[in-house]
């Protein structure tokens, strides 16, 4: 009776065992470009750290491309299954005549996330830009774009009134700026509070404030990447749409300390001061959707800036898909 009760029980584990072996499933790895490292895309560490990927059965390897156009590249090239960039890269692209162009799938930040950061500690007005020199980033891409939207709004004339230097790459401004070149420079958090607190400039405004919300920042796939894994997308999506609700809920100080491993250089209490900068504007979209009114809104800024003529603007439903995000659980 014991032999046979042994045998039972030895039987039972090594089923048990086998069912517990048939049930791991291992995660399924994404590649994500991400145009660059700021805490204007908390949303998306806080997915990361808190383990809302990880539920929906992915695993994020993330890299920084360093520009729109160098994500778009990774993507384009299979280097990389996601971008996060500026949803302008996809309108070049689409009318490249490019077939299987990217689709936007989810947007994440809905205004522009850099400040203007100026040498001098006194009060500013945009009129303080004529005969200056500012550092704008890229030719083309949003945020140099959106700051010659809201220079023309204020009075200042890019070119004419101010020159806005565009030969400076994404990731190399702040060491420009602070080299000694340019009067002011456009900045992402944390760069420009840790400029500010280097005692190496002093942050004016934000851009993102004085130009309306525009879709920013998205994420996009080939369309034969997102239809070989629709699955994927979605679940990527839907674990993107848990960070944007979590933020939203939660205070800066939290938001700090759950994004703190991302910025391991920085100290909490910086990251808890950019958190609510980023609070205060409104920065972050409270769920994955992008609105057609907010992509018009963007080739606005593109045609305003030279860089899109009216007759090119994208047919909404073309370049963006929403149906992952209107399906998110």
């Amino acid at each position: 009776m014991k032999k046979l009760l042994a045998v039972l029980c030895a039987l039972g584990i090594a089923a048990s065992l086998c069912c517990a072996c048939g049930n791991t499933k291992e995660n399924v790895s994404v590649r994500l470009n991400e145009v660059t490292h700021s805490v204007f895309y908390a949303p998306q560490y806080a997915a990361m750290k808190l383990g809302f990927f990880s539920e929906q059965g992915l695993d994020v390897e993330l890299t920084n491309g360093g520009g729109a156009d160098k994500v778009m590249t990774a993507v384009l090239s299979g280097q990389s299954d996601i971008g996060l960039a500026g949803p302008e890269a996809c309108i070049y692209v689409y009318n490249q005549g490019k077939e299987g162009y990217p689709q936007v799938f989810a947007q994440l930040t809905k205004r522009d996330g850099s400040f203007l950061v100026g040498r001098e500690d006194t009060p500013f007005s945009w009129a303080d830009l004529n005969g200056k020199t500012i550092i704008g980033g890229r030719a083309g891409g949003v945020p140099e774009m959106t700051l010659e939207y809201v220079m023309r709004q204020n009075g200042v004339i890019p070119q004419e009134d101010a020159v806005v230097d565009t030969s400076v790459q994404f990731n190399m401004m702040a060491g420009a700026f602070t080299g000694g070149n340019g009067d002011y420079v456009t900045l992402f958090e944390p760069t420009a509070t840790e400029v500010e607190q280097a005692g190496k400039g002093t942050i004016l405004t934000s851009i993102g404030q004085e130009s309306g919300e525009i879709p920013y920042t998205a994420y996009f796939a080939s369309q034969s990447y997102m239809s070989a894994n629709p699955d994927v997308i979605q679940k990527f999506t839907n674990a993107v749409a848990k960070g944007q609700a979590w933020v939203q809920e939660h205070t800066a100080a939290e938001i700090a300390e759950a994004i703190a491993d991302q910025f391991p250089d920085t100290d909490v209490k910086v990251l808890t001061t950019v958190a609510q900068r980023y609070k205060d504007i409104d920065a972050w979209n409270a769920t994955p959707v992008m609105e057609q009114e907010a992509l018009e809104r963007l080739e606005t800024v593109m045609e305003t800036a030279g860089e899109l003529d009216h007759e090119d603007w994208v047919d909404f439903d073309q370049l963006v898909n929403n149906s992952f995000a209107l399906a998110v659980k």
